[in-house]
C-alpha cells in the first residue's frame, strides 16, 4: 500500500495521464469506459483511478450513466456556449490586466512569434508542422493572459475550461486550414496590447473567441 506521502502524486498521475490519453483521441468524448479500461490505459492501480473518478466528475470530464457506467464528457451545443461563456469572463478581465502588466520583451516575443507564422503562411507554408506550432503558439498566447493573473483559484478553473476547449476544437473547429485567419485576429489582440490599449485589446479579443463559437456551433 502507498503511504500517505504518495497519494497526491499517485492521484496526480492519474489524472495527468487520463488528460493526456483524452487530448490524444485516445478515449473519445461521449465513449463509455470501464474503470478497468482506465487502468489498462494508464498504467495505474484501480485505486488510483477510483480516486481518481470523483474530481473528474466535479470537473465535467465525465459522468455516471446509470446502467451504463462511465461516460467521457459528451461535445454538445450546451457545453459548447458554457465553456466558451466562461473563457470569455475570465480572459476579458485576463487581457485587460495583461495590457498594463506585461514587459515590453514579452510582448514583443508574443508578436514576433505571431509575425513569422503569419509571413510563413503568406509565403506559401501549409505544412502540419507550420499547423501544429501554431496551435501551440496559439494557446499559449490565451495561457498567458490567465498565468500573468497570478490567480490560483482563476488558473485552476481556466485548466479545465481549456481541456474542454481543445476538445470542442478538435470536434468542431481545427485550426487546420485556418492558421491565417487565426493569426490575423491574435496580431490584433496583440497590436493593440504593445499600444497598450486595454479597450481595443478587449474588443479585438471579444471578437477572436466570438467567431471562434460561432464556428463551433455549427453542426
Amino acid at each position: 500500500m502507498d503511504g500517505p506521502g504518495e497519494q497526491p502524486t499517485l492521484r496526480e498521475k492519474a489524472y495527468e495521464s487520463f488528460t493526456r490519453h483524452l487530448l490524444a483521441r485516445d478515449v473519445r468524448p461521449g465513449q463509455f469506459i470501464s474503470q478497468r479500461r482506465l487502468v489498462e490505459l494508464t498504467g495505474l492501480t484501480l485505486g488510483a483511478i477510483r480516486e481518481l473518478i470523483p474530481r473528474l466528475e466535479a470537473e465535467g470530464l465525465i459522468k455516471t450513466v446509470p446502467q451504463r457506467g462511465l461516460q467521457i464528457a459528451h461535445i454538445d451545443l450546451d457545453l459548447i456556449r458554457e465553456a466558451f461563456q466562461l473563457r470569455l469572463f475570465l480572459e476579458k478581465e485576463a487581457v485587460a490586466l495583461f495590457t498594463y502588466s506585461a514587459s515590453d520583451d514579452t510582448i514583443a516575443k508574443l508578436l514576433k512569434d505571431h509575425r513569422d507564422i503569419a509571413d510563413a503562411i503568406r509565403s506559401g507554408d501549409n505544412s502540419p508542422e507550420l499547423e501544429l506550432h501554431a496551435q501551440s503558439v496559439d494557446w499559449g498566447m490565451h495561457d498567458a493572459f490567465i498565468d500573468a493573473l497570478g490567480n490560483t483559484i482563476i488558473s485552476n478553473a481556466y485548466r479545465v475550461n481549456s481541456i474542454k476547449m481543445r476538445l470542442i476544437s478538435q470536434d468542431r473547429f481545427r485550426i487546420n486550414g485556418h492558421v491565417g485567419p487565426v493569426m490575423e485576429e491574435h496580431l490584433k489582440v496583440l497590436e493593440a496590447i504593445e499600444r497598450r490599449s486595454a479597450n481595443e485589446a478587449v474588443t479585438a479579443l471579444v471578437s477572436h473567441i466570438g467567431g471562434a463559437r460561432d464556428r463551433a456551433l455549427k453542426i
